[in-house]
């Protein structure tokens, strides 16, 4: 086919592409694209940064092609939205409607999760969200929009509850009518009153599983709707033709039993799982509703002079809220007035209330407890720091762990093994059953096609993925993808940075050392030298002579030296101040000083010379102060053999002296930034787990090369885009409490993923009629035979329960996450 006839048939794509600087690069993308196998034709214009090509997805798809891109160091412009999404029933129903969305045009990658009922989708700009609804609706689905209000959704929710609530409670009501009518001795019509209790049951609350099994039918699939419909639906329909052709059931293949009490019973059992599975299952995302709860949704605002009260939503930037105390901060502002102690628990994890003063950042949502302030408005809407991390909780629990695949492989394939397995136990007991063989053969048919329904496999990772990562939002921990929780619980090396991660990186002043002047003196002529300074330790002297409230004198002349110190003058004094290099650079013998300095740098001191009009005048020691709890979270990570390193560009005294007191034994010193990624490398090619814990700025590199990389954030200025796990409040014990929630998700997946399988393994072979084997020669002891009849053949009522029974374990067990306790770290 000529090429030109072959891309009117292909998909043809339109996307902005970022971070080219010149035509070169738009040339590198165009030629690399051109060599790809299944990429057509690509144009990319510079001027407009648009690339136009068209595309065979059956030889790629755009998740590759994106991918291409990336690896050449640019970027797609797409988007990514977490919709909700309703219909969803099972395993089965991820998997189509997760197809339809990957076979959108223009839909990068999608991921839909049974458990909280959303579909997350990456997808380009030019793709409409009607586009996207129209794949999902030919699939039987509804997909809303994004910006759906929170109630609206619990509405929704609400009125398809208790709609469910409504068909559970009439089919109970008839069942259970049913089953005492079945245990009456006969009468006359009792047979046509069973067919009038029954027929409700089946074409009014059963009415669901027939939708839901004719729209899977239509797209050529079938789910779990379809094993319902097919199994209450040959009850049924076999009970209708005993009742209108009784003469039929002369043969000693059939027997005339009815069986409406079965169909309507697995009705009503599977509509009471349904209900207490959605009950259950919304149990899983209250993390998200108190985090959203969190929000008020009015401020005060000063407007012309005047405090009134509007809406959140017409809360804007650089606006003034005056807030008091019992009162929830609505946005994210910086404080103009006023003093108070905030609770940030429940967006830090942090229990101690945080002090807050004149100058001092906020973040909305957290708790005012004592006093009133006002402050300005600075991030409203989508953009503070609660609704950025319920965003990236919110995606992290669509996202999927490599442990689920497998469940997804299975699923994908199940319910039409069970069918072909269902006809197959049909043919094998017509033809080798007890008489009457159809009966029984009927019976273990509509059995296996209940109880495998593929429920509890679909919710076993999701459950449980949603309520871990929720716990860890509550204690400050933000997961950004259910990949980075399944690979904490394999680390074995834990490289920190030092500055900011173990110490609190904001240096101290911690001597003074001058033979001529006393400390205030020789204080306020350094500190004087050094006003202009940018340098951390720069503050760290000014810090002091504030706190000492020194006078301090303006330089007449000021010049910094970029990677050595300084050079001003003070009343006529020519001052230098930097390191020991500056000095010997510029002929200055630390003489008297230098047994002094040597014994600092013993001690691990950083030091900063000082000399005046060319002889030296002494020596400012300042160092960096530990975290609190760094010492006993590396205690914490060696009793559980995880490996600490330290890395830091401090000199190797100064190193050691940190890792000394922190009982590190190995780290490495003089570390440059850009070299930390290259230590990271190296430490994996030894066949290292290795996970970068750092500020998430400097260390960037180094986070996105390990394995995990764990950000250490503060409030608002926190690098939540950086890490795979961010700990909000900057609190190593995040880091342990992180491997602690990763290891009890992965355990709660994988004891749901056991019961799921071991559930089918068993229960589908007993509803085949293996117990056969058992009980062929001498039947079925009385206690049992309600349960499996007289020769062990398992009642398709029980299959229903048991199939119930099995989703609301996986779910019930997922929610004992919730009582995880993560203040302290179990031994292994």
């Amino acid at each position: 086919m000529p090429e030109n006839n072959l891309t009117d048939t292909l998909p043809k794509i339109i996307t902005g592409i970022s971070g080219m600087s010149c035509t070169r690069c738009a040339a590198g993308i165009e030629g690399r694209l051109s060599k790809t196998a299944g990429v057509i034709n690509p144009k990319l214009n510079f001027a407009s940064g648009k690339l136009i090509f068209n595309y065979d997805p059956s030889i790629i798809n755009l998740a590759d092609i994106k991918s291409i891109i990336t690896d050449l160091g640019y970027g797609i412009i797409s988007r990514k939205s977490i919709f909700p999404i309703k219909g969803l029933h099972c395993a089965s129903c991820v998997a189509r409607a997760e197809k339809a969305l990957k076979n959108t045009v223009g839909v990068i990658n999608a991921s839909v999760n049974l458990a909280n009922q959303t579909a997350s989708v990456e997808y380009l700009d030019s793709i409409t969200f009607r586009e996207l609804s129209q794949s999902i609706s030919n699939m039987g689905y509804e997909l809303l929009p994004e910006e759906t209000p929170q109630d609206e959704l619990s509405r929704s929710e609400d009125a398809e509850t208790r709609k469910l609530k409504r068909e559970l409670s009439v089919a109970l009501l008839l069942g259970i009518c049913l089953m005492i009518t079945g245990f009456l001795p006969a009468f006359s019509g009792k047979e046509i009153l069973m067919f009038l209790l029954a027929t409700p049951v089946q074409f009014w609350a059963g009415i669901r599983f027939y939708r839901g099994a004719f729209s899977a039918l239509k797209n050529r699939t079938t789910d779990m709707n379809t094993l319902i419909a097919l199994g209450t639906s040959a009850a049924y329909l076999y009970s209708l033709i005993a009742l209108l052709f009784p003469s039929l059931f002369d043969s000693p293949l059939l027997e005339k039993h009815l069986y409406f009490d079965t169909s309507a019973m697995i009705i009503a059992l599977i509509l009471t799982g349904r209900f207490l599975e959605s009950r259950a299952r919304g149990r899983t995302s209250d993390a998200i509703r108190r985090l959203i709860g969190l929000q008020p949704n009015t401020a005060s605002v000063i407007k012309d002079g005047k405090e009134i009260l509007v809406s959140i939503s017409q809360v804007m930037a650089g606006d003034k809220i005056v807030i008091r105390p019992g009162e929830r901060l609505p946005v994210d502002g910086l404080i103009l007035e006023g003093y108070s102690s905030l609770d940030e628990s429940m967006i830090t994890g942090e229990s101690i209330p945080s002090e807050k003063k004149t100058g001092d950042n906020v973040i909305g949502g957290t708790f005012n407890q004592t006093g009133a302030f006002t402050y300005e408005a600075r991030k409203v809407g989508a953009d503070t720091a609660l609704a950025r991390i319920i965003r990236l909780v919110e995606e992290a629990q669509g996202s999927k762990a490599p442990i689920q695949r497998l469940a997804d492989k299975i699923a994908s394939v199940f319910v039409p093994a069970v069918i072909g397995i269902a006809i197959l136990i049909f043919v094998f007991w017509l033809a080798l059953g007890p008489e009457p063989s159809f009966t029984y053969a009927f019976l273990n048919l509509i059995a296996v096609l209940i109880i495998a329904c593929p429920c509890a496999l679909g919710l076993a990772t999701p459950t449980a993925l949603i309520v871990g990562m929720g716990k860890g939002a509550e204690n400050g921990i933000l997961i950004r993808s259910a990949v980075a929780l399944e690979k904490m619980h394999k680390l074995d090396t834990i490289v920190l940075d030092k500055t900011g991660t173990l110490t609190r990186g904001k240096p101290v002043l911690s001597n003074l050392v001058s033979h001529r002047l006393d400390k205030d003196a020789f204080l306020t002529l350094t500190a004087s030298a050094e006003q202009f300074s940018e340098h951390p330790l720069a503050k760290a002297i000014l810090k002091e002579a504030v706190r000492k409230k020194l006078e301090l004198s303006n330089p007449s002349e000021f010049s910094a030296l970029p990677g050595a110190g300084l050079k001003a003058t003070i009343n006529g004094a020519q001052i230098l101040i930097g390191n020991a290099n500056l000095m010997q650079s510029n002929n200055i013998s630390l003489g008297a000083y230098q047994a002094e300095a040597d014994k600092l740098w013993e001690a691990g001191e950083s030091l900063i010379f000082v000399a005046v009009d060319g002889k030296p005048e002494g020596i400012v020691a300042i160092r960096d102060i530990l975290k609190r709890e760094s010492a006993a979270v590396i205690a914490e990570l060696k009793a559980n053999k995880l490996n600490p390193i330290m890395l830091t560009g401090d000199n190797h005294r100064a190193a050691k002296r940190i890792a000394d007191e922190l009982g590190i034994d190995q780290y490495i010193a003089e570390v440059k930034p850009e070299d930390k990624s290259n230590l990271i490398k190296d430490l994996q090619a030894k066949g290292h787990f290795v996970a970068m814990v750092g500020d998430g700025i400097n260390d960037a590199p180094a986070l996105a090369k390990a394995d995990v990389g764990i950000a250490i954030g503060t409030g608002t200025d926190i690098a939540m885009e950086t890490g795979d796990i961010t700990l909000i409040s900057g609190d190593l014990f995040g880091i342990t409490k992180a491997i602690r929630l990763s290891k009890a998700t992965l355990n709660t997946i994988r004891q749901n993923l056991f019961w799921a399988f071991f559930y089918n393994i068993i229960l589908i072979p007993v509803a085949a009629g293996v117990l056969y084997l058992f009980f062929s020669q001498n039947g079925v002891p009385q206690p049992l035979r309600f349960f499996l009849g007289e020769y062990g053949f398992l009642n398709p009522i029980l299959a229903a329960l048991a199939m119930a029974i099995s989703s609301l374990t996986v779910v019930g067990n997922s929610l004992r996450l919730r009582s995880l306790k993560l203040s302290s770290y179990p031994k292994q």
